[in-house]
Order: C-alpha cells, then structure tokens, then sequence
C-alpha cells in the first residue's frame, strides 16, 4: 500500500505556508490531500476555513473578507469582467475513510476527494498562481453546502453581502469529472397526506385505511412520464418519485394516516411557481388532504449563450452536459450570475465510503483554468 498522499512533499518555497498547514505551493494533488486531511463535516469547518483564510491573506494581490466560515478573496485590478470561482468546504459524515491515501495509480482516496476538496485545491492553486488574470476573479470558499438548504453558506452570503458575489460569470467546482456541465436541475420535496379512520384490524370494515388511499398516488407516479426538454442544446430529464411513505399505528389497527414524500427533480425551464402547479396537477384527483411543500430548490438555466461561457467552453474544451442533479449554481443564477459546474472528480463518487479522485484530472482542470485566465 502506498504512503498516505499527505506525507508527500513538493512545496516550491515561492509562494506562503499557513500557519495551520496550506502550503499554496504544492501541486494541486497534494493540496488536496492536505485539505482531506483536515477534516471539515458540515457544521465543523471553521479549522478548515482558518487555514484557508489565513493562506489567502498572505497574498498581496487579493482581498480578504470573511463572514461567519465563509472566505471570499478578490482581485481588484479594474479588468472589463468578473469571474466567480466557488467550492464548499464541508463534506459529508467520515465513514472510517480518513487520512487520505494514494494509490500507485496516481488515485487520491479519502472522504471528500471528489466532493469537493479537489476542486477545493484547484480554487486554492489558482488564487497562489495567477496573481494577474486577464478577468478580475473573486474565490468564495463556503461552509453547510451538504446539509439543509438554509444552512447553506453560500446563501447566507448572498443575503448578508451580495456585492461580494456579484460578477460577469461563475464557475462552481463541484466533480463532473472535467467537464463542463451547464445550469441544474431544481428540486421540490412535497408531502402528500391521507387519512382515514381507525378500527381493530379485526372489523377493518368499521375503518377507513389510510395507507390503502394512498394507493392513487402510487400508481399516478408509476405511469408518470417524465419531460426531457432541451435547452440550450442540452437535454435535461424530469422526474417524479416517491422517496419515503409512512403509515400505520400497530399490527392490529386500521392506520388513519399516511404521507407519501415526492421528490420532484425538474428543468431550469420552469420556474419555482409552475414546478408546484405542476405536482398539484398530478395529484389533483388522488384525495389528497394535505399538500405540503417541504423544501425547495429551483433551478439554473446553462447560460451557456453568455460571451463569458462561450470563451470558457473555447478554453477548456470538450462538449458541455446537463446537470441533472441540484447544484449552488442556481444560487449564483437567483443573482442574475450565469453559472456552470466544472471541476475534478467524479459525482458518482460523493459521499461513498470509497470517494475517490484522479489526481490527474484535477492537474487538468487547473490546466484548462489557468489557460482561460491568462491567455
């Protein structure tokens, strides 16, 4: 087994060590590694964000800000357009997969390498590097992205400083395994209620099941067909399912209640409004009691029609694809940002016990970045 990615070494000497570890001159591969090895669960970044914090403000040509675990750094230098280049700093829960550790194939392993630490490095490597971009930038390293929506640090600093997130175009580092993947899908959690009347399972019949009411709304969702619009060129995939259903009291009692969970994953081409018309359509003659409304992301449109993301795409090559799953892109879009994720890694990965990151991937996407900001 090789040695733990983290024990290698590589710093330049050139460019600032934090007091807390991030040496800014090590390869992009191996500052990821470092960052891995400083776990950061959502809800417990703030070491992380310390580090980062302090190895950015050791650059002369950035500005700092902070605001709670959120670190936003700019370059001030007048140029005609802005670019955003954002990552998380949390990561999902360690399951037994830490320090991280390289393999002889050159394969990072360790909770967080692809969601989203590598791309997380390559932010970092960039701010280091490229102390004059031909586009001002501005790097928002941000806490809570992997837990409820309104814990979301990106959210909060649009709410609190939007100014520090304002620009011509954002670029979100989230795994799509170096490729370009335009806007995102939104997505609506419903809560659909029956009810019945309870009796001994014995005289079912003095009763009313609660749990068999619920059966319109199962086979509606079966025979539902979802759209595959196509925007931008690319074609996005709707979808309607079922994800959790509860019921019942006891073996022997008719249950009086039921509640279906519907998740409903939809293209950026409807808006929040028409996305919960549309689930009310549905279900619009299913005896539905209650209709609830449990949480909600909308979309992003791929933007892909902007100056800024057509020399991007020139810049970094390949074919843009669709982001099928719910990214802070949306986020950037609410802000009239137009945003696409590309980063290392790859999203099949996030969050396994195994999470894994080709590190040379993510010395290519540093590549195509650096490329496009400072050809």
């Amino acid at each position: 087994m090789a040695d733990s990615a983290s024990d290698a070494s590589g710093a330049s000497g050139a460019l600032p060590t934090s007091v807390t570890g991030l040496d800014l001159g090590l390869d992009a591969a191996q500052l990821t590694a470092r960052l891995v090895d400083l776990p950061s669960v959502s809800g417990e970044e703030k070491p992380l964000a310390d580090a980062v914090e302090t190895a950015l403000r050791a650059l002369p040509h950035l500005t700092v800000d902070r605001y709670g675990n959120n670190v936003v750094a700019r370059t001030n230098l007048g140029r005609a357009e802005r670019v955003v280049l954002a990552g998380h700093l949390d990561t999902v829960p360690i399951a037994d997969n830490l320090p991280s550790r390289l393999d002889e194939r050159g394969v990072l392993w360790g909770c967080g390498t692809s969601d989203m630490k590598a791309g997380v490095a390559v932010q970092l490597r960039i701010a280091a590097t490229v102390p004059a971009p031909n586009r001002d930038l501005t790097f928002v390293f941000y806490d809570n992205e992997e837990v409820a929506a309104h814990l979301n640090g990106l959210g909060h600093v649009a709410e609190a400083h939007p100014d520090w997130l304002a620009g011509d175009f954002a670029v979100l580092l989230e795994p799509s395994n170096g490729q370009v993947e335009g806007g995102c899908q939104g997505t609506l959690r419903v809560l659909l209620r029956t009810t019945g009347e309870r009796a001994h399972s014995g005289r079912s019949w003095m009763g009313s099941n609660a749990i068999h009411a619920a059966a319109p709304i199962l086979a509606r969702l079966a025979a539902y067909e979802p759209r595959k619009p196509v925007i931008d060129g690319l074609e996005y995939h709707e979808g309607l399912n079922a994800v959790r259903i509860e019921g019942g009291v006891a073996n022997n009692v008719i249950p009086d209640a039921c509640t279906v969970t519907v998740n409903f994953r939809y293209a950026p081409d409807r808006s929040e409004a028409e996305a919960v018309a549309h689930v009310r359509e549905v279900f619009a003659d299913c005896q539905v009691t209650e209709f609830i409304v449990d949480d909600h992301s909308g979309g992003a449109l791929p933007g892909l029609s902007h100056p800024a993301a057509a020399a991007f795409m020139a810049a970094v090559g390949g074919s843009a694809m669709p982001k099928f799953g719910w990214t802070d892109v949306a986020r950037f879009s609410a802000l009239g940002v137009p945003a696409v994720n590309y980063g290392p890694g790859d999203a099949l990965l996030a969050h396994k016990r195994d999470e894994r990151v080709d590190t040379q991937v993510i010395g290519h996407c540093e590549e195509r970045l650096r490329a496009w900001l400072t050809s």
